[in-house]
């Protein structure tokens, strides 16, 4: 499935012909390079891994030297594997860009949502505070998690207060609005996951769900 590693740069807006104003995430993807090639005889299934972003040789320990360079493959910062459909094909050091792409088509943007530390139920699960009247106890608690004397114990999974955000989340079908390809450049309708600065993984949308 066709699918490229980018940064996302932000949000802004463009105008169609028309005068229709629509909100698009930039992400700038830099041509990625297929570092590996997986097969079936050898690794069980039908894959290839890409990398995005140059790393610095200082920055390598010596076994991320070796893997770059017995596929002959320039160092990269971040890498992802993708599985191969039937009838595709990819070479060692084969590059990929934003030109590979097709506007109108739908897309999946995976990337890491922002972090927000811990936080209180209410915040973290939607959830309704209680009473706001002079003399309640229970305004933004959690209230009774529980069930009395049997099971004595709060189950697991019980939604309460604790760490929100940075997550893998993936949001689904959106639209590819414009491709820049001397930029590097994806303009994609709405928002995707993540900071600015983040790296997202961009791929077709799965067949029959577009």
């Amino acid at each position: 499935m066709k699918t490229i590693l980018g940064k996302k740069i932000g949000m802004t807006q463009i105008f169609t012909e028309e005068g229709v104003q629509i909100p698009v995430t930039v992400i700038e993807a830099a041509p990625n390079t297929v570092v590996q090639i997986k097969t079936t005889e050898t690794d069980g299934y039908s894959a290839v891994q890409i990398g995005f972003a140059d790393l610095k040789e200082s920055r390598a320990n010596k076994p991320t030297k070796g893997h770059f360079a017995k596929w002959d493959s320039p160092l990269k910062k971040h890498l992802t594997e993708i599985r191969l459909s039937e009838g595709e094909t990819y070479e060692p050091g084969q590059i990929i860009t934003v030109a590979d792409f097709e506007v109108g088509k739908k897309l999946d943007v995976t990337g890491t949502s922002k972090g927000k530390g811990t936080q209180g139920n209410i915040k973290r699960h939607n959830h309704h505070r209680g009473p706001m009247g002079h003399g309640s106890k229970h305004k933004r608690l959690p209230g009774a998690l529980a069930a009395g004397t049997y099971p004595s114990r709060v189950f697991k999974g019980n939604a309460g207060p604790g760490r929100m955000g940075r997550e893998t989340v993936t949001t689904q079908n959106v639209d590819l609005v414009k491709i820049i390809p001397e930029r590097n450049l994806l303009l994609v309708k709405g928002a995707v996951p993540g900071n600015r600065g983040g790296v997202v993984r961009v791929r077709y949308a799965v067949k029959g769900r577009e």
